[in-house]
Formats: structure tokens, sequence, C-alpha cells
């Protein structure tokens, strides 16, 4: 038996039943701040999306807007590997740490490492360090495999990366290494990250606007200063950061913001709001 990594938050930010959480997917796709509709994945599709930034709180607050990006995923087609870069919040572990080998557990099953791949990464990047502690109690990429599980089953596989060093310098080393190694990959980089915290509703929205420009104009360290002098508490920019320099060495990416909105658009509550946003980048030509 090679290691395994136990879910964390399985019955807090989600279920823990697997037919509850089926359920509980299918509600994020069908609510009225989601795409509507359960996703059919398409095995005939271009597989042009190469990236997206998806939320990572608990399912009923950030759920239906995550559930646009899976959407757009399933629409694309089949995906064999699957890089997920999240912040590391609890600041255990190596600054920039990959989980190496065998599985990672959830309700719904189990997906295997992508060990060559993560090989290839480490050779390449000696700054990603090989480090399971890092992972054991990290929520943000944790949150993602029920969605890719839902829509692909286990027919792909993972490369989960926690960020605690965050600089763009450390971001700019891990996405050209991240784009070396997925050269002929049929692969996306998930980069999995919360906006603003705990703002009034109209703050957060006016912050994570400035934030989501710099993205979808793909300028990472433009990303990094508004971060620092708009004060916006995003906890993923440097996942972010490091998924733009790994498509920047791919000629030609799009990025399009599929939806963006607050706890508050869910709870009612906008007196102290988490952003969530929803975005994809695709191939173009």
């Amino acid at each position: 038996m090679g290691r395994v990594r136990e879910p964390s938050v399985a019955g807090t930010f989600y279920e823990a039943e697997p037919t509850s959480l089926r359920s509980r997917i299918e509600w994020c796709f069908k609510h009225k701040l989601g795409p509507a509709k359960i996703p059919v994945v398409n095995k005939m599709g271009r597989r042009d999306i190469v990236g997206l930034i998806a939320p990572h709180a608990g399912y009923v607050y950030s759920g239906p807007i995550a559930a646009h990006g899976y959407s757009a995923l399933a629409e694309d087609g089949c995906v064999d590997v699957v890089v997920i870069l999240g912040p590391n919040h609890h600041g255990i572990g190596a600054p920039i740490a990959v989980y190496p080998e065998g599985v990672w557990k959830t309700p719904l099953g189990e997906v295997s490492i992508a060990k060559e791949v993560v090989r290839t990464l480490m050779e390449r990047a000696g700054i990603v360090e090989d480090d399971e502690e890092a992972h054991l109690l990290e929520h943000s990429i944790e949150v993602q495999l029920p969605f890719l599980q839902y829509i692909y089953g286990d027919n792909f596989s993972l490369v989960p990366i926690t960020m605690y060093l965050q600089t763009p310098e450390a971001s700019m080393e891990l996405g050209k290494a991240l784009a070396k190694t997925l050269e002929g990959v049929n692969s996306v980089i998930i980069a999995s990250t919360d906006f603003s915290h705990y703002e009034y509703h109209e703050v957060a929205k006016r912050k994570d606007e400035k934030a989501i420009e710099s993205i979808i104009e793909m300028k990472p360290k433009e990303l990094y200063n508004r971060v620092l002098e708009e004060d916006i508490t995003m906890c993923g920019y440097g996942p972010v950061m490091a998924l733009l320099y790994a498509l920047k060495e791919t000629s030609r990416v799009k990025a399009e913001l599929l939806k963006y909105a607050t706890s508050g658009d869910i709870t009612g509550d906008y007196s102290s709001v988490v952003g969530y946003a929803s975005i994809v980048f695709r191939r173009e030509g």
C-alpha cells in the first residue's frame, strides 16, 4: 500500500457521505449563481482549456461559482493530468510542497498522484520539495477534487502543490518549470484561491475587480503589486501568479471571467463577505 492522503475537510467544507456529496455538487451546478445545468463530458472536446482559477470555501458558499469552471472543463473534453496549486493556510511544512506519490482520497474515491510528472517537476525546480506534512490539513487543493471526480471519475491523475512562499520570484520559477514539465501532456493547471476576505460587499467587489483585471490581462507582477497596494486579502495570489507565469510560456492564451460573486450573494449578509471568482484560460489558434 502506497501513501494515502486522507480527506481533512470532508463533513465540514463538503459532505462526507458519497450520495450526499454528489447531490451537493449537482446543487452547485444547478444553483442560480452556478451554470444552471449539470455538465456532461464532451469526449470529443477541443481541449483548449489550459488553466482555471477556482475558489475553495465550503461548497454552500463558493460551490456554485466553482461550478462554472468545472462545467467549462467538462465541455472542453477529457484531461489526463491536473495540477492544483493552492495556498498553504496553516504554514506547516515546506515553503513550496508537492505530495509526491500514492493517492488522495475523498468520499468519491481515490485519485492517483502523477508521480512521473512530479519527479520531472522536482528535477526542473529545486524550489519544489517533497513534503506530505504541508498537505495534511490544507483544504484549498482538496475541495477541488470532488468536482473533478464528479466529472471525470478516476480517469485523471493529480499533481498537488501548496505554496506558503508566494513571492513573484518563487511563482515565476514554479510557473516556468510547470510549463516545461507539462509540454506535450494533456493537462490543466488549477489555481485555487478566494479573493477579498471579511470586507463589506461593495469594498470586496471593488478591490477584487482590480485583482481580476490584472489576471485577465495576464500580468502576474501587476497582480502582486495591486494585492499589496490595495490591501486585497486574496489568499492564493502566489498560485495565481504561478499559473499566469506558466501560461505566459504558452503562445496565445486568452483569459475569461466566467463568474464573480461573494458569500453575501449566497447568504444575503453583505456586511462581511468573501469574494469568489471562476476564471478560465483557453489556448487560442
